[in-house]
């Protein structure tokens, strides 16, 4: 995977698929995923999308996102416990620090905001860590919800505690080849 820098008007197609997990938006530009998102009503994933890309032109296309939105539901099914997608996101050096360490998190395995703070040589920075995890706009392709506090509590996530432990219960008794 390869992250980048970017911030650019642009052109973001969208999809919005039933998965295990509620529903899920995949936004991508030319260049990759821009936006993964979980919610219950289509209306507020796409007022989220807006919302994070206020000057976007957005256009919704589930035919050209058909391959890549598969990809995530194997994922979400667990039939795919890895997957590698171009992404296109706007970000900072720092939380693509934090963005890259994520990445290297075993498919059902956690690290703690502590660990990740070390990994990227800003041990100090582990609330800096959870900001970033917060503010993921991939997830799913940026596995944040692989995060956990020091004592092993979930801590937080974006798209709701009860998902982050699905989603690690999903990890963690998938059969994997």
């Amino acid at each position: 995977m390869s992250l980048k820098l970017g911030g650019k008007n642009m052109r973001i197609k969208y999809a919005i698929n039933d998965s295990p997990f509620g529903r899920l938006l995949v936004g991508a530009t030319e260049q990759g995923i821009c936006m993964v998102s979980l919610g219950d009503v289509d209306e507020s994933l796409i007022k989220a999308l807006h919302l994070e890309f206020p000057k976007a032109e957005l256009e919704a296309d589930q035919a050209g996102l058909k391959e890549r939105v598969g990809i995530i539901l194997d994922y979400l099914s667990g039939s795919q416990p890895d997957f590698d997608l171009p992404v296109d996101i706007r970000t900072t050096p720092f939380r693509l620090k934090v963005y890259e360490a994520l990445k290297a998190i075993p498919y059902g395995k956690t690290c703690s905001y502590e660990e990740i703070a070390q990994a990227i040589g800003s041990p100090k920075a582990v609330r800096a860590v959870g900001g970033a995890c917060a503010n993921n706009p991939v997830a799913l392709v940026i596995p944040c919800h692989r995060v956990v506090r020091k004592d092993g509590s979930l801590g937080g996530y974006r798209w709701g505690l009860g998902r982050k432990e699905k989603l690690l219960e999903m990890e963690r008794t998938a059969p994997v080849d």
